[in-house]
């Protein structure tokens, strides 16, 4: 019987050997509010893409282990981690216990988004502060928690940033939500550099893309045709950008913006108040 064995020359030998290893690489990654809305499809992308995920929400624990049993069904780790991200110390412990359920965090998705209506006329401290503490400060030091984790580890690790399409087309609805973002696009910029080599730090800027209390019904399937490509941004468009920007290891301190154009048009109002 002739030999059925298979001797691979050297350099064959050693790339099947690396590619054997990076199909094992284990990835673990955090998304906030990722009980329903846009941060459940980025749950959901990314462990179809072979990712584990700690599922961060504040309230909403019933949606929240729903992601995560469908996430468990492909086959891939989850765990439910519960936080009020207003609050420095909650949001501290979020990492740390997602490395002690997971064994490990290599990403975090900002996807958790306070979104309440104000002006100029209305404008108050106690409604930009319930912005800033929703939408900026916790982004900022879940970055600098997992920058200290993955140094310790001696990998790179990543962030993406939920921003918005208006911070490119403005107007002046919705300020303090519009500052708190426009705040963290900068973030964005300063982690890259700050963070750098350790973590990158992207923005992923979508357009419009769920139905909202303000916009439901055919006045948001018109304002969604609002763009140069006659359609915005899709959940699933959003969560495969998101997807995109952590798996591509040369982009840092950079926005992509998935909103069908959108950013390109000027609007003197928000969609909804269209």
């Amino acid at each position: 019987m002739p030999d059925s064995s298979v001797t691979l020359p050297q350099p064959l030998a050693a790339a099947s050997a690396a590619g054997a290893a990076a199909a094992v690489v284990r990835r673990v990654a955090l998304v906030t509010g990722a009980g329903k809305r846009l941060g459940r499809h980025i749950a959901l992308t990314l462990a179809q893409q072979g990712w584990d995920v700690a599922v961060h929400c504040r309230a909403s624990r019933t949606e929240a282990e729903a992601t995560a049993d469908e996430i468990r069904a492909l086959g891939r780790q989850a765990v439910v981690l519960s936080a009020d991200l207003s609050d420095e110390s909650a949001t501290r412990a979020l990492p740390v216990l997602a490395v002690a359920e997971l064994g490990q965090l290599d990403a975090v998705v900002n996807s958790a988004s306070t979104f309440e209506y104000d002006t100029a006329a209305t404008f108050s401290y106690a409604m930009l502060e319930r912005h800033l503490r929703a939408n900026t400060a916790p982004a900022i030091v879940l970055a600098q928690c997992l920058a200290e984790h993955v140094a310790q580890r001696g990998v790179q690790g990543a962030v993406v940033n939920l921003l918005d399409q208006k911070l490119w087309n403005p107007n002046p609805d919705f300020l303090s939500y519009t500052l708190s973002k426009a705040a963290l696009e900068s973030a964005t910029t300063l982690l890259a550099l700050a963070l750098a080599p350790q973590v990158r730090v992207v923005g992923v800027a979508p357009g419009l893309t769920l139905t909202s209390d303000w916009l439901q019904g055919e006045a948001f399937a018109q304002a969604h045709t609002l763009s140069p490509l006659g359609r915005s941004s899709t959940p699933e468009d959003v969560a495969a950008t998101v997807a995109f920007a952590l798996g591509n290891r040369s982009m840092t301190g950079t926005t992509l913006l998935v909103d069908g154009g959108q950013h390109l048009q000027r609007f003197e109002r928000d969609f909804s108040m269209m």
